[in-house]
């Protein structure tokens, strides 16, 4: 390598930074003058650092084998902002694949061909929805974290109490810390303030009421202006029509949405899959499990284009709550031996629970799981019999292809790296990804791995169905 080539990349990389920090306080100005979100391939670019910014666009290189660069989305950025536009959420690689593709040289000509329907609505508001966590442990807080971030000018997804037992005197400070702090994903993106004299804690201008009670019949949400409120029962403590319907009970509460697999007739809901079920009759709704949500994107993938004979489901499954910590008594099979040492065969009612979201994969799963020493992120293997012969690379450009072009690119993330692990996958927003280094295929069997953070994906997963129960979902484009 010469000093010119050295020189010459330093300064490349000097100008991309400079690309990116320019590019802040317009993606700054999009998300609060206009409520238009961007993102790329669904990681969101609002708040984030230059860094951050430069390694969304780097990434991309594992959806269409190209780096993004700073140098394409820039520009778009500032058309964006000449366009008046109206709530939206707007994928910046998508859109540049899109004008690659479709859109010739013109790209003003193209912008606004692609926003027609958002165009010079700049200051429309929609109509914001009060939101309840009843629970406040892992996935709580996650949705509080997402709830938070998402508040914009306020006219989303308004979380307004979470209800929890009092644990001690100093209740208020720890749920504050707990929100604050977090082993596996990091520090809060803000700021926290408590007010012990009101029992709310003020998380990035959104202030969230603390209410303590033992059972739902304990709770007034009017008492604190919450009116029309989903109540998101994090508990698991009841997974029926029945227990749950204790919240419509309370005033102020309109819905329940279960963020566990509901029994009986509950709707178990997929987002993505069939999210479109929901009617404005449904009071009580469950959003499934984190397995069933990251498998189920895939599978109907698959079936549609190949035709699923039959499969059985294995999940490698970080250890949860409900685990001990070294060994002791616990009501289920082998739960009782330390979570931390052991790696813990145990049931699933994932595969089963496939065909209350696909009807169509009615008795054709088996599953089962393994609970492994790991905090988070988890691994579904699918090994499925299909009804049509493949190959291995026409699957995975199968799913590259979903994962970039479909109705489930929020759903499904693909990558195609030899050396990633269960902690690269942390934080990702999405219900699985498929990592296709590990896909095996022999004609009609195909072995799919698919990793998803079954913590902050699942959630994720939540949030679209509140989203839309609440009617907040701004237009997402590129269509």
């Amino acid at each position: 390598m010469t000093q010119a080539q050295y020189d010459q990349c330093l300064e490349n990389w000097t100008d991309r930074e400079s690309t990116a920090e320019a590019m802040i306080p317009l993606i700054g100005r999009l998300y609060r003058e206009h409520n238009v979100v961007t993102s790329i391939y669904g990681r969101g670019l609002v708040n984030r650092s230059v860094i951050s910014i430069l390694k969304s666009h780097r990434f991309a290189r594992q959806i269409d084998d190209t780096e993004l660069s700073v140098h394409d989305t820039f520009p778009l950025i500032k058309a964006l902002l000449d366009l008046n536009l109206g709530p939206a959420s707007i994928d910046l690689a998508r859109l540049v694949d899109k004008f690659r593709r479709e859109g010739g040289d013109d790209l003003d000509a193209f912008l606004r061909t692609e926003l027609a329907d958002v165009i010079g609505h700049k200051g429309e508001r929609r109509q914001g929805r009060d939101v309840v966590l009843y629970g406040f442990g892992r996935i709580g807080r996650l949705l509080a974290r997402i709830m938070v971030e998402k508040i914009g000018v306020g006219d989303g997804l308004r979380l307004r109490a979470i209800v929890v037992r009092k644990g001690a005197v100093n209740d208020l400070a720890k749920r504050a810390s707990l929100l604050r702090r977090d082993s596996v994903h990091g520090s809060f993106q803000g700021t926290i303030k408590v007010d012990e004299e009101n029992n709310t804690l003020t998380a990035n201008g959104m202030i969230i009421q603390v209410i303590y009670a033992s059972n739902p019949s304990e709770v007034d949400y009017t008492q604190y202006g919450i009116e029309d409120a989903i109540v998101v029962d994090n508990t698991g403590v009841w997974r029926d029509a029945e227990g749950l319907s204790q919240h419509l009970k309370c005033p102020g509460a309109s819905q329940v949405v279960l963020t566990a697999p509901g029994k009986g007739d509950l709707k178990n809901i997929v987002h993505g899959i069939n999210h479109a079920t929901i009617s404005p009759d449904d009071k009580i709704i469950s959003a499934a499990s984190c397995t069933t949500n990251a498998i189920v994107p895939v599978l109907k993938a698959i079936n549609d284009k190949y035709g699923i004979v039959n499969g059985h489901v294995e999940t490698v499954h970080s250890y949860t709550n409900d685990q001990n910590l070294i060994d002791n008594f616990h009501k289920g099979n082998r739960r009782g031996r330390s979570a931390a040492l052991n790696m813990v065969i145990t049931e699933t009612g994932a595969a089963k629970a496939v065909a209350k979201a696909l009807p169509e994969l009615g008795g054709k799963l088996s599953g089962n799981a393994i609970r492994v020493p790991t905090p988070n992120v988890s691994m579904a293997i699918l090994n499925l019999n299909l009804e049509k012969a493949t190959d291995r690379d026409e699957v995975n450009e199968y799913l590259r292809y979903m994962a970039l072009h479909s109705d489930l690119h929020k759903q499904i993330d693909f990558t195609n790296s030899q050396e990633v692990v269960s902690s690269d996958f942390v934080g990702s927003r999405h219900a699985g990804v498929v990592d296709a280094e590990a896909t095996i295929c022999n004609d009609n069997r195909l072995i799919l791995y698919v990793w998803y953070d079954n913590e902050f994906g699942y959630s994720c997963q939540v949030v679209r169905i509140l989203e839309d129960l609440a009617n907040v979902n701004p237009p997402a484009f590129p269509v």
